[in-house]
């Protein structure tokens, strides 16, 4: 059987979805702010992923496809669903089975790393996903050192963080060698295979490591800046009452 785009979505969602009823504990209850975490976060790198495809920087193979579309295939849109839904849920399983630690922070060592990749990124200008790539990692690391220390604080998170690119290697790599997706070489590190630098860990291009970490990282940020609030918001109604 052919594996298609749509099947993969299903893949990634299933597993935490039968499990967000049943399960230790309620995942299901944190509806609100996961909500919130996909429009805000989820709109913003859909928007992106448009004007990158109309500029022709990746495409999507059709006969891997369903066929229902608005500039982006409709299970391009729903990744950027399913991937929040099911890497948060394993965030929340760490947060419940392994009490977080702190960890060293030192904010002038994330403004460096952001400094440097704003550099890098935008001595690529002329590489349209890199530059974007580079960026939002660049942006991800001023604003979480500014104003969420907590989180870059969190032992879970860097794990979530790890778990998650594990979970990303495989199914970038079904999406990048059949391939689902494809890549203007103008756009990215390397260019062709006969190239000695390919710009590539295998078949996925360097740039969707950064592009994946940006996106993870701004999903719980904002998750947890909403639930937070939301568990704010529910203490005090209850001293109300």
């Amino acid at each position: 059987m052919m594996i298609n785009y749509l099947m993969l979505d299903i893949l990634i969602l299933i597993f935490p979805l039968l499990f967000s009823f049943k399960w230790v504990f309620p995942y299901y209850k944190n509806y609100k702010p996961l909500f919130a975490s996909i429009v805000i976060v989820g709109g913003i790198y859909i928007l992106w992923d448009m004007i990158v495809t109309i500029r022709g920087d990746w495409w999507f193979e059709e006969e891997f496809l369903v066929g229902l579309e608005f500039i982006i295939p409709l299970e391009e849109a729903l990744f950027f669903v399913v991937v929040p839904y099911a890497c948060i849920f394993i965030y929340e399983n760490l947060q419940y089975f392994f009490p977080d630690k702190e960890i060293r922070f030192n904010r002038w060592v994330y403004y460096g790393i952001s400094i440097v990749l704003f550099i890098v990124g935008i001595s690529y200008y002329h590489q349209d996903y890199t530059i974007l790539a580079l960026l939002s990692v660049s942006a991800f690391f001023v604003i979480a050192a500014t104003w969420f220390k907590d989180l870059l604080q969190s032992r879970n998170y860097w794990t979530y963080i790890m778990i998650s690119f594990g979970a990303f290697l495989i199914f970038n790599y079904i999406l990048t060698s059949i391939p689902i997706v494809g890549y203007n070489p103008n756009a990215i590190w390397g260019g062709t295979v006969e190239q000695i630098w390919y710009g590539r860990f295998i078949t996925i291009p360097f740039e969707d490591f950064f592009y994946n970490f940006s996106m993870l990282s701004f999903y719980l940020l904002v998750y947890q800046y909403f639930k937070n609030r939301w568990i704010s918001d529910n203490k005090k109604n209850a001293r109300k009452t």
